[in-house]
């Protein structure tokens, strides 16, 4: 049975589709089989993101209303074998239920290692769906202040929808940027505003997250991909070494 992960946030543009896709390919890298679930209905993003979108026909709500068999919305990364992406529908109004969004998550994990539900920006109507049937959870934030004090209200939703393993992932971290700012005292002190246990720390890499909108692979001796192979490392439950 696959490990089902919500990656969430809780302000837009902390760049969580991206960490969502190259997280993707880094699992695969460590002999897993992934699927990603794209659950920002109306501003889906995966799909561009692993080169796919010229070929979509079918969505997640294509699945739920009949349409189509589940593996017929299924589509694989041609970059990255044994990634494959589910996408969200075009409509905000085609939201999938959490009811529903359970009995399919339960189907589809027999068959892969890992899912990762990338799920939309803040606590609104798409939020409930896509925690629904998550074991565990990973904030990605940027270290600014409206970032991490986003954390609080998410944590809370997180919680009251029984999702209680929450993790961090510092995404965009650039050490110049951020002591000039002096917004924290350090790391330590971003780490405990959000209130969530570190994952990982993803450093800015404007050349990969530019690959990533383009549907190119993240992947390569780039600074982005060292982080995400350490991270999956994590996920795969390796004693993998934090590096702040």
């Amino acid at each position: 049975m696959g490990k089902v992960t919500v990656i969430t946030s809780g302000k837009g543009g902390t760049g969580k589709s991206t960490v969502t896709a190259g997280l993707g390919a880094a699992l695969v890298r460590r002999g897993n089989r992934v699927l990603t679930i794209d659950c920002d209905a109306g501003m889906r993003g995966i799909d561009l993101m692993l080169g796919v979108s010229g070929e979509l026909v079918f969505d997640i709500a294509d699945i739920v209303n009949g349409n189509c068999s589940p593996s017929s919305a299924i589509y694989p990364s041609k970059a990255v074998p044994e990634l494959f992406v589910l996408p969200a529908p075009q409509n905000v109004r085609d939201i999938v239920s959490p009811y529903i969004m359970q009995k399919l998550i339960a189907v589809l994990r027999k068959y892969y290692d890992h899912i990762l539900i990338d799920c939309p920006a803040g606590i609104g109507t798409g939020f409930e769906s896509a925690v629904a049937a998550a074991d565990q959870a990973v904030l990605v934030v940027n270290a600014e202040p409206l970032s991490v004090r986003s954390c609080d209200q998410v944590r809370a939703k997180l919680s009251g929808c029984g999702v209680e393993v929450k993790r961090l992932i510092i995404n965009r971290f650039n050490e110049r940027k951020f002591r000039r700012s002096g917004s924290f005292a350090d790391l330590d002190a971003v780490i405990d505003k959000a209130g969530a246990r570190l994952l990982g720390i993803v450093p800015e890499d404007n050349a990969s997250a530019a690959a990533a909108q383009k549907g190119e692979p993240i992947e390569g001796r780039r600074k982005m991909v060292y982080a995400l192979d350490r991270i999956a490392a994590r996920l795969d439950g390796v004693n993998a070494p934090l590096e702040i």
